[in-house]
């Protein structure tokens, strides 16, 4: 079991994090990789990344760049900018790696050192992909994590919306 790191080095370029990877397996560790948005961090996130961690002994984060959440969710989001969701994940006891990465699609980064253990929430694991095929052709496998019912940044969002445009019922003017 890896030592508890601070998120402070915890975060790596994806070439540094490409070479860390290597050394990691050379020394007979399986590295679990997933990534994503993780605008609003929710249980759903943690639940997911404690099965992903669950899968091997190192897990590396790639967190989706700002600009790449622009293009996959729309001109609002992300409402957390990169380096703070890159910082918040790599808080997390069950992260050991994070990195940014800027793809405008749903892909994963390309890691030469392809993972050995690729962990994908349930919802993005659609058909055969590129990335599977490559984490296949190296040795590697798969593994589709069920999202964790009733959590969505998404539906989070609806409900903080719905609350802020509800009218003012005169309750938080009353002294206490």
């Amino acid at each position: 079991m890896a030592a508890c790191r601070s998120q402070w080095d915890k975060s790596f370029s994806q070439d540094e994090l490409i070479q860390i990877a290597a050394r990691e397996k050379r020394g007979g560790r399986r590295v679990v990789f997933t990534n994503g948005c993780f605008d609003l961090l929710h249980p759903g996130h943690v639940r997911c990344l404690a099965e992903a961690r669950a899968l091997g002994d190192v897990l590396v984060i790639a967190v989706n760049s700002d600009r790449s959440v622009r293009g996959n969710k729309g001109p609002e989001r992300p409402l957390v900018p990169q380096q703070d969701r890159a910082e918040v994940l790599a808080a997390l006891s069950s992260v050991d790696y994070v990195t940014i990465f800027d793809e405008t699609n749903t892909s994963r980064p390309d890691l030469p050192s392809a993972p050995q253990c690729s962990g994908q929430r349930r919802r993005l694991a659609v058909g055969p992909s590129r990335r599977r095929e490559e984490v296949e052709a190296a040795g590697g496998r798969v593994v589709s994590i069920p999202l964790a019912p009733g959590y969505s940044t998404t539906n989070l969002l609806q409900k903080i919306r719905k609350a802020a445009a509800a009218p003012d019922d005169g309750a938080s003017q009353q002294p206490t």
